[in-house]
């Protein structure tokens, strides 16, 4: 699919306004002018790259979009210049930014020159971002080299066509410097999105819905505070659960998942591709944008996947974009807890816990959690720093399942009732160590808990962004200064 095809598909009819202006490089190697002149000829254009503005779905934005064969669409002095350009137009303009690069990397006719102006676009994209600004890229096939090393791979989201070979370096200088041919399936989209490289992989003829649904969350502008208090939620249970009765319940089949609860709360909600231990996603709840990351409790017929190192740098993104972009942050715990590997010892998943820690401790954008069943270990607590922490009746935390901490303690697994009873692991004890906020109430009914969490976390958003920045993270510097309880006193020297 050419470029001009894609843009046809993509945007509203008609609306596409050209931002391009004529290139007046020249250049000493004849062989160049003449393969450049080639492609001028074959394509119609002027550049590898075409960039402007145009609506999708009546929304405007900002484009650039490569085109293969114009000398496989790789990037010249002249392509970054346009690139850049348009990147700082967009910024300028306030327009979010569509990136639909398909490229064999930077333009070896022009050596270095061509290689550094990858910290050039780089540079603008930046500001771009920096601006709080929307910046979102569509792999096609293939996206190599220079490109998908900056510019390609930069997006709030980043989105790939179905088998694209993306990657930073080429099969045949990989095979002619190793001496083998490159395994087919290492630069496949797949095989990036299963390692959490990739948003979302999208085919074209899907494209304009999915991106159509991300444009209005991340354009979207809260409505004014309601005038009248939403209903008033329970802050918490009338008789305070058996710890052991939470567990077992927290982990029945039937209870109710993070994804059946965020279908349920956002009036839109757009997932991202992920393996089902975590579900990253964009949201409107009650009119706000909101960036989600939650843990997802397997079914009946499927193992419980931990939490892995990759699931937590997913996390941090995560919450890095909604900080730059200016969204809350919705963070949903319900997990057996990280893995247990040498594999997870090598890909450091503790350290990773320290880094979302302190991620989610730094933001300054509003933090909500949702503690809505299983939370084991640092897995667990690696999604709860936050300015609010909402909890289901039958939730829990702890240090380990109680079973582990019965092997610790007993040597046996034989006494988990009695430490589950012990440690103060409910979400009602939790309310005493300062980390939950509200429990909210469970009935048999599973509909019951999904109603009252939704109307919690909507009034809670709402509140949570209508404070002052100042106001709110300095109440939640004191919530953390006081987790887990009061401390005696330090006794003078």
């Amino acid at each position: 699919m050419t470029a001009r095809q894609l843009l046809d598909r993509l945007v509203d009819p008609g609306s596409l306004h050209s931002w391009d202006e004529p290139i007046t490089a020249e250049y000493a190697d004849p062989g160049y002018r003449d393969a450049l002149a080639r492609a001028r000829e074959r394509t119609g254009l002027d550049e590898a790259v075409t960039t402007g503005r145009a609506l999708l779905d009546g929304r405007p934005i900002a484009l650039v979009a490569c085109e293969f064969a114009f000398l496989g669409g790789s990037i010249g002095v002249a392509t970054a210049e346009r690139i850049t350009r348009a990147v700082e137009r967009a910024t300028a303009e306030r327009l979010p930014l569509l990136a639909l690069p398909v490229s064999g990397g930077t333009r070896m006719q022009e050596g270095s020159a061509a290689f550094l102006c990858m910290v050039r676009v780089t540079a603008a994209v930046h500001a771009h971002r920096t601006a709080g600004l929307p910046y979102l890229t569509y792999l096609r096939n293939p996206t190599m080299g220079g490109v998908f090393a900056s510019w390609g791979t930069l997006g709030h989201l980043v989105l790939a066509e179905p088998g694209a070979r993306l990657g930073f370096l080429g099969p045949r200088v990989y095979e002619e410097l190793r001496g083998e041919p490159l395994p087919p399936a290492v630069q496949r989209a797949e095989t990036l999105a299963a390692h959490g490289r990739l948003d979302a992989i999208v085919p074209p003829e899907r494209l304009r819905t999915f991106l159509s649904r991300a444009l209005t969350v991340l354009t979207a502008r809260p409505a004014a505070a309601p005038t009248s208090a939403p209903s008033p939620v329970p802050a918490s249970a009338p008789t305070p659960p058996d710890a052991w009765e939470s567990v077992l319940l927290s982990r029945r089949p039937d209870r109710l998942s993070a994804l059946e609860l965020l279908h349920h709360t956002a009036e839109l909600f757009l997932p991202l591709d992920g393996d089902s231990a975590l579900v990253r996603g964009l949201a409107l709840i009650g009119g706000q944008p909101v960036m989600v990351v939650a843990q997802q409790r397997q079914g009946p017929d499927q193992p419980a996947l931990p939490v892995t190192a990759a699931d937590l740098r997913a996390v941090r993104r995560q919450a890095q974009i909604a900080e730059e972009l200016g969204l809350p942050l919705l963070t949903v715990v319900d997990t057996t807890g990280a893995e247990l590997s040498v594999e997870a010892e090598l890909d450091g998943v503790a350290l990773e816990i320290a880094h979302c820690l302190t991620t989610l401790v730094g933001l300054r954008t509003p933090v909500l959690a949702v503690l809505l069943g299983q939370g084991s270990g640092g897995g667990a607590l690696a999604l709860l720093p936050a300015d609010r922490v909402l909890a289901a009746e039958h939730s829990w935390l702890a240090p380990l399942p109680p079973e582990g901490a019965s092997a610790i303690v007993h040597r046996d697994g034989d006494h988990a009732p009695q430490l589950a009873r012990a440690q103060g692991i409910t979400a009602t004890a939790l309310t005493a160590t300062g980390l939950v906020d509200q429990v909210v109430p469970e009935t048999d009914d599973p509909a019951d808990l999904r109603d009252r969490l939704a109307t919690a976390i909507t009034a809670t958003l709402a509140e949570l962004t209508r404070l002052p920045a100042p106001e709110r993270l300095a109440a939640r510097a004191t919530r953390n200064r006081r987790l887990g309880g009061p401390a005696s006193p330090l006794s003078p020297r």
